[in-house]
């Protein structure tokens, strides 16, 4: 079994709507050292071993996990960077 971590997170260019309400509220906490937050997904997955998992694991993040019109993803396998998307 592999285990797999995603990160998701918005492109480039696109708003963050989460990360801007988090900035604005450590702005008002006091903390206006903040320059941008960016907040994303954090997706853990145990894969069955195949010879294909990887690309499975893509196709998982891309039809459904990631939108990729909007968002990046990052996979990591449990012992480092397998791929980006």
């Amino acid at each position: 079994m592999a285990r797999y971590e995603i990160f998701v997170t918005y492109k480039k260019g696109i708003f963050d709507p989460p990360g801007a309400t988090a900035a604005r509220a450590l702005d008002s906490l006091g903390y206006t050292e903040i320059e941008s937050v960016k907040i994303g997904k954090y997706i853990r997955l145990e894969v069955a071993d195949g010879p294909d998992e990887i690309t499975r694991v893509r196709e998982m993040c891309d039809k459904l996990l990631a939108n990729p019109v909007i968002e990046d993803y990052r996979i990591v396998e449990a012992e480092g960077a397998v791929s980006a998307g």
